[in-house]
């Protein structure tokens, strides 16, 4: 049974580091992450000894609580020093650790193929950044899948993490492109009831669909005890409104055209796009999910970078 020692050893596979041409993985990038990793916050089910915490009590590394002795207790695990203050008999109880199950739910409507000035669109911003976290996860042992949707689920590979699924997941992202139109949350409420055990969802997606419905597809997750991390992904032209000529926008979901002069709307535009951010960010908050703003004038691996050391940071307090 592999343990925590076997992450520090782990090499990643020939293919990964080699110039294998993925589209959408760069390994000249993946070094950033050595002394990092993503860990449960809270409790996972997982099936192998690992990094994360698992809701199931045995005898392992980290103290949990005590509870008093019973007949058939092994003796080895009382703890004397309650004894000593109590004069009753206790028995530590500790977290066993566990791999962590991770889902990744990649968009991929027709809103995500937008792109201004930025290097990347949003669909290949979150093309890359599922790459991205999925070698950082199987690098540390953990299992992750992979869907994919628009208005329905478009590729499904169930979490796994040997190297061949590695390469299944990378070629999968290949072979993805945008579709029309949305149907966020049908799909979380889909993928909640589909995802049997705790674990790790984590959502890219540029979140155009009705904010209501939206939030109740996450409060899904919430109840089935998953852990959330939500990347909002945003090309810089969707935050700043640029404009400066009559233009005529389109619609890349439905087509419908609009013919406008961004003067007369960028204060309004400017003011719902902040308020729409900032509901996510307050309603995540409440629903202890994770919630990151990615500009895609920013590099995912930058980003990443920042985030994860963030997140180890607010971990060890």
């Amino acid at each position: 049974m592999r343990g925590r020692d076997a992450r520090d050893t782990f090499e990643p596979p020939w293919w990964c580091m080699s110039n294998a041409g993925y589209k959408y993985f760069e390994p000249d990038k993946t070094g950033k992450f050595a002394n990092l990793s993503l860990t449960a916050r809270q409790a996972v089910e997982g099936f192998i000894s690992g990094l994360h915490r698992s809701p199931h009590r045995g005898f392992s590394v980290e103290f949990s609580e005590h509870r008093e002795y019973t007949p058939g207790d092994d003796l080895r695990h009382l703890d004397w020093v309650a004894y000593g203050r109590t004069d009753r008999f206790y028995i530590k109880q500790y977290e066993q650790e566990t791999n962590l199950r991770a889902y990744i739910l990649l968009d991929v409507s027709g809103s995500m193929n937008y792109r201004l000035q930025a290097p990347l669109t949003k669909f290949q911003y979150g093309c890359f950044l599922s790459a991205c976290l999925a070698y950082l996860m199987t690098r540390q042992q953990d299992t992750v899948g992979l869907a994919a949707f628009d208005q329905k689920i478009r590729l499904h590979l169930p979490p796994a993490s040997s190297p061949a699924h590695l390469d299944r997941l990378f070629k999968g992202l290949e072979g993805l492109s945008c579709g029309k139109t949305t149907a966020i949350a049908e799909t979380f409420h889909q993928m909640a009831q589909r995802i049997a055990k705790r674990g790790l969802i984590i959502i890219i997606s540029d979140l155009y669909d009705e904010p209501d419905e939206v939030l109740r597809g996450l409060q899904h997750f919430c109840y089935q005890k998953h852990q959330l991390i939500l990347f909002h992904v945003l090309d810089p032209a969707e935050l700043d409104f640029p404009f400066k000529k009559v233009t005529n926008f389109v619609d890349l979901e439905t087509g419908q055209k609009i013919q406008a002069d961004p003067r007369l709307l960028r204060d309004s535009y400017r003011s719902e796009v902040g308020a729409f951010i900032e509901r996510y960010r307050k309603e995540c908050s409440d629903r202890r999910i994770e919630y990151v703003v990615c500009p895609t004038d920013q590099p995912y691996d930058i980003m990443l970078l920042n985030y994860l050391a963030r997140r180890k940071r607010l971990v060890r307090r």
